[in-house]
């Protein structure tokens, strides 16, 4: 469906990589080596853990093999103390810098053509910014492309995260699928199909009890965006007990949660298909269900903790509804974002998430407010043994590849979340959702080397991460840029994440030249 280009170039900083054998097509990365050393450099392992170093992380081809421990902070490291270098091997000098597992993006889909947003574009803006996993919810681009490039990722022949491919539910049915039977089936052939689990938007009641049960008995996962149209008759309690795994979003779970009413609290005149309408009410909706502390809230929050369920809330894709000037002004719009995709989030009746027909003060109060409500549950539900995880959502209102997933870490702190927290799920907790814990999420001897290396401390200032870094006074009362991942590794591959950010910015600039292309704020075009 897409066919795209791998822009060369060798990885360049404090140390130097010889000439190594890429596998087939693979023209970005150094890597894999016989053996892997990191040097120097303070851990932060994803469990949970505090920080600790200076440590030596040796990596064989693509597994970790070794965490030692070489000295204290402040105090030269005796060398005696350190894991030999074998003969082949390569080390990077990482002394002062930290690094983290890589990070999983639970909600990731793809680019579209629509957004103008192919694959190399989006690959590249999210490994940029440590992403080495990502859950594609309902396989937009169709499930044998997913396939087809998961399997190139996991063969590291492009530049790009590892893939689960969970298909849209009833995507390649000839007819619509009305029946439980039909659901059952339907979940049969997905699974032999390929597909790692299935998105769930809602269906009537029979058929959604079918296919989650079905699902479940194949072991698979499943998510779901419990959708307007559907969540009345079913809501995330009942996915959750039908075998649902993880809720996106937040949808259907205030509505599992109404006590003086069945039904949202919809104006005479709603209509779904009008945007403006939907994202409109659903700012007032936490308001309308049981209140914080309730027993509603405490009985509803208590069956999803029994069920070990996931909440990957995607704080980030509706921060627009609270703040429409901040999400239209990231300062990485001018650089990053493809014309095609800018001119996709300006308001619009036809394209989805581009809800600013009248989009004004009393909005953003009510979603301010329902923010509120919401980040309360889910620290709650994280505080009381939850897994909550990372996901972006990106390519939809404002929110741009791999700048949203780091701004979705904030959010996660803002709700009340311990940077450790922040960070644990981003990584470990979305490995435990996907079930590759056993390879995945923290930074231990065994698991797959899928690291981020970034040169200032995010526990600090979660703004490190962003490509763009974080502003800084010096010493010299000049203001700097600082932070932005140095390197993300995958499968003990080694990529330079700011020259991918370059490469992202060449695409970019590339498309504004043949096109005469110029972002403007909506309204001022003619002036």
């Amino acid at each position: 469906m897409r066919n795209y280009l791998l822009v060369f170039f060798l990885v360049t900083g404090s140390f130097a990589f010889s000439q190594v054998e890429k596998s087939p097509n693979r023209v970005e990365g150094e890597g894999q080596w016989p053996q892997l050393i990191i040097r120097g450099v303070t851990l932060i392992d994803g469990t949970g853990a505090p920080p600790i170093g200076p440590v030596d992380i040796v990596i064989e081809k693509n597994r970790i093999s070794k965490i030692q421990v070489v000295g204290s902070p402040g105090v030269a490291i005796n060398d005696r103390r350190r894991p030999a270098l074998m003969e082949g091997g390569k080390e990077i000098d990482a002394n002062g810098m930290y690094v983290l597992p890589g990070f999983i993006d639970m909600h990731g889909h793809i680019g579209g053509s629509a957004q103008g947003a192919n694959a190399e574009y989006v690959f590249k803006l999210w490994m940029a910014h440590g992403i080495t996993t990502v859950r594609d919810p309902s396989c937009g681009n169709g499930l044998e492309w997913v396939l087809d490039q998961k399997n190139k990722s996991a063969k590291n022949q492009i530049t790009a995260p590892r893939l689960f491919a969970y298909t849209g539910f009833g995507q390649g049915s000839k007819t619509p699928i009305t029946t439980a039977e039909q659901a059952r089936e339907w979940v049969r052939q997905n699974q032999k199909n390929g597909a790692d689990g299935i998105k769930f938007f809602g269906a009537a009641p029979e058929v959604m009890q079918a296919a989650l049960e079905e699902n479940k008995k194949l072991g698979l996962r499943s998510a779901c965006h419990h959708a307007q149209m559907d969540v009345a008759r079913w809501n995330v309690v009942k996915s959750a007990k039908a075998g649902l795994t993880s809720m996106e979003h937040w949808y259907g779970l205030p509505e599992a949660m109404l006590e003086n009413t069945t039904i949202q609290n919809y104006p005479l005149d709603y209509n779904y298909q009008n945007e403006q309408d939907r994202f409109s009410e659903a700012g007032k909706l936490w308001k309308q269900a049981a209140q914080p502390g309730s027993d509603k809230w405490n009985a509803t929050m208590k069956e999803l903790l029994d069920l070990d369920f996931t909440l990957d809330p995607t704080f980030n894709i509706y921060e627009a509804s609270r703040d429409l000037h901040r999400a239209r002004r990231q300062e990485w719009h001018e650089d990053y974002t493809m014309p095609k995709l800018w001119d996709f989030y300006q308001p619009s009746m036809v394209s989805h998430g581009s809800y600013w027909h009248d989009w004004g003060t009393e909005q953003e109060v009510a979603w301010k407010e329902n923010y509120a409500i919401w980040m309360q549950f889910v620290n709650e539900y994280k505080n009381k043994g939850g897994r909550v995880t990372t996901g972006s959502d990106s390519g939809f209102i404002f929110q741009l590849y791999g700048f949203a997933y780091i701004r979705e870490l904030e959010l996660l702190r803002e709700s009340g979340f311990h940077p450790l927290e922040v960070i644990r799920s981003a990584t470990l907790f979305g490995a435990q959702a996907l079930g590759a814990e056993k390879d995945l999420g923290s930074v231990e001897i065994g698991k797959l080397a899928d690291l981020v290396i970034v040169e200032e401390n995010p526990l600090k200032n979660l703004k490190y991460l962003y490509g763009t870094g974080a502003i800084k006074l010096n010493e010299n009362n000049e203001v700097v840029r600082v932070g932005g991942v140095k390197y993300t590794i995958k499968d003990g591959i080694v990529y330079d994440a700011q020259q991918l950010l370059k490469d992202v910015k060449a695409m970019v600039d590339a498309e504004k030249e043949k096109t005469g292309y110029k972002i403007y704020q909506p309204g001022f075009k003619d002036r």
